[in-house]
């Protein structure tokens, strides 16, 4: 039997996926300050990768797709440090 048939039964469980684009440390007033269309500057460039997360562990990386009127995340490798 292979890994993904012994898992196979868990298959329907929801797990939560987070996609990070970026972190940032902001004080108080500085969040205080935003409003409607207010613009946080990130570190990140436009084309870098971005994490993809399950439950708080990093799971891979992917890149921000526009697909028609939705947005998405292309996966682009997995992480597979242990």
């Amino acid at each position: 039997m292979t890994a993904l048939e012994e898992i196979s039964s868990l298959s329907d469980v929801p797990v939560e996926v987070e996609v990070e684009l970026d972190r940032k440390v902001m004080s108080i007033s500085a969040i205080l300050d935003l409003d409607v269309d207010s613009v946080i500057r990130m570190t990140r460039s436009a084309g870098e990768n971005i994490d993809i997360l399950i439950g708080g562990t990093l799971i891979g990386f992917g890149e921000i797709v526009i697909i028609e009127d939705a947005v998405g995340v292309r996966i682009t490798d997995f992480n597979r440090e242990e």
